[in-house]
């Protein structure tokens, strides 16, 4: 008997995991900290098999403990008897509300099993929203941004919780970054916005993140000689006379460095190509 956290996604029914809406499916109650994950939830379970647990809006700590301990009273004796969900938006360790509800049962509850079902988050749906690739190589922080703040210092960022786009916006051009905004990224609830202009996501919203990219950032993969091939009318295929024709090698793929790519590649079990790295010296 179990108490899942069960990741959504970022709100289209659609983007739930199969293994997640197996779980929503044969749990015997399904509990949802808010609204948006409420209706996503009840897109794979009727509405009869969803519990309620109340949570108050406000930022006093002692009212919050006082509403995580009430739930977790709660959740607790339904996942000791059979399986029990408690779903949230995104993935259930990233920003999540599920943390408190895992803490507190550990707390005073500590013979209920959890396990976490993973879901698809806001921090890695963003790049196919925004059209955005992260290369092999590339760093990229996590930050929030609430209330105007603009946190400067890595290459790349994704910021979390943009609730003053114009303020944010500013204190990043200022610290040299091109910066593009995304609101209700793959939501069915409300408008979906993706842009770089702050003004079009100045009202306030929670749902609202930024990605921030130093000016003239250029990250080489092994591959862009490619594009560059292409955008020369050249051959792309890499079997031209160029300096890059060594590089590439027509049954394996992209070399690097005398083939030391795919010795790297098949040291760290990635002869499929799934790990997505280049060698670099």
């Amino acid at each position: 008997m179990t108490l899942y956290g069960v990741g959504l996604g970022p709100g289209e029914a659609d983007l739930v995991t199969v293994r997640g809406k197996r779980v929503l499916e044969e749990a015997d109650v399904v509990y949802s900290p808010g609204r948006l994950s409420r209706s996503v939830a009840l897109e794979h379970v009727p509405e009869s098999k969803i519990g309620d647990l109340d949570f108050p809006m406000t930022r006093d700590e002692e009212k919050l403990r006082t509403a995580w301990k009430e739930a977790a009273a709660e959740v607790a004796p339904r996942a000791r008897e059979g399986d029990v969900a408690f779903v949230t938006l995104g993935d259930p360790n990233v920003y999540s509300t599920f943390g408190h509800l895992r803490r507190t049962l550990r707390a005073f509850h500590p013979d209920v099993d959890l396990e976490i079902v993973p879901g698809v988050s806001a921090m890695t749906a963003f790049a196919t929203a925004l059209d955005v690739e992260v290369e092999a190589g590339a760093g990229l922080a996590l930050r929030e941004a609430a209330d105007g703040a603009s946190p400067t210092g890595p290459d790349r960022m994704i910021l979390f919780k943009v609730t003053d786009a114009p303020a944010t916006h500013e204190g990043l051009v200022e610290a040299g970054y091109e910066v593009r905004f995304g609101r209700r990224l793959f939501m069915e609830q409300g408008e979906t916005v993706v842009t770089d202009d702050p003004s079009e996501v100045e009202e306030r919203d929670y749902y609202t993140l930024a990605y921030a990219e130093k000016e003239a950032l250029e990250i080489e993969s092994a591959t862009a000689v490619f594009e560059r091939a292409a955008g020369d009318g050249g051959d792309s295929s890499g079997s031209s006379e160029s300096s890059d024709a060594e590089t590439v090698d027509a049954e394996n793929g992209p070399l690097a460095d005398g083939g030391k790519l795919l010795d790297v590649e098949r040291a760290e079990g990635c002869e499929g190509g799934d790990c997505g790295g280049y060698y670099r010296d």
